[in-house]
């Protein structure tokens, strides 16, 4: 059986590790990472996932950050990572519905990812024709996905950095 819970301090470095493991080193040489360099993420939507029983084993983890798209503040959806002896398990399935639903009951309009559109699509991410990642991300691999009534209103242009102000 699987726990989700929100992320703490103590959870970082095994976080690290299991980006690692997933994704390689390598990861950070993406332009979602520019996104994120000098900005926290949500902490109320990033969260693991670990067996119930133990507690021990860190089994997946999904994080949310803050950007700027159409001039306005939207969420970033990733990484979202499972451990490879744990995929097929759901537990994705389990991290990302969960944290969607609370970014919808905190009030966020949109999400944002780039990924797979086959495998998000079920979680009703669709292409977005109007949004522009940094090079040199594929701009068929931009996915969007309302959470509120009219939530992508607006959302096109450049995505870049959110700046408090």
């Amino acid at each position: 059986m699987i726990r989700i819970a929100p992320e703490t301090e103590a959870d970082g470095w095994e976080i690290e590790y299991l980006l690692d493991t997933a994704f390689t080193p390598g990861r950070t040489a993406l332009s979602s990472y520019r996104l994120r360099e000098g900005v926290e993420p949500v902490a109320a939507l990033c969260l693991t996932a670990r067996d119930d029983d133990s507690g021990a084993s860190l089994a997946g983890c999904i994080r949310f950050w803050p950007i700027k798209a159409g001039g306005r503040r939207v969420l970033l959806l990733g990484p979202v990572a499972i451990h490879p002896t744990r995929q097929g398990e759901g537990i994705g399935a389990r991290l990302i519905l969960e944290s969607l639903d609370r970014a919808k009951s905190e009030g966020w309009n949109a999400c944002i990812l780039v990924g797979d559109e086959p495998y998000y699509r079920r979680f009703g991410f669709a292409k977005s024709e109007v949004l522009r990642f940094p090079p040199p991300t594929n701009p068929n691999r931009v996915l969007a996905k309302a959470l509120q009534a009219d939530g992508l209103d607006g959302i096109e242009g450049e995505v870049t950095r959110w700046v408090e102000s």
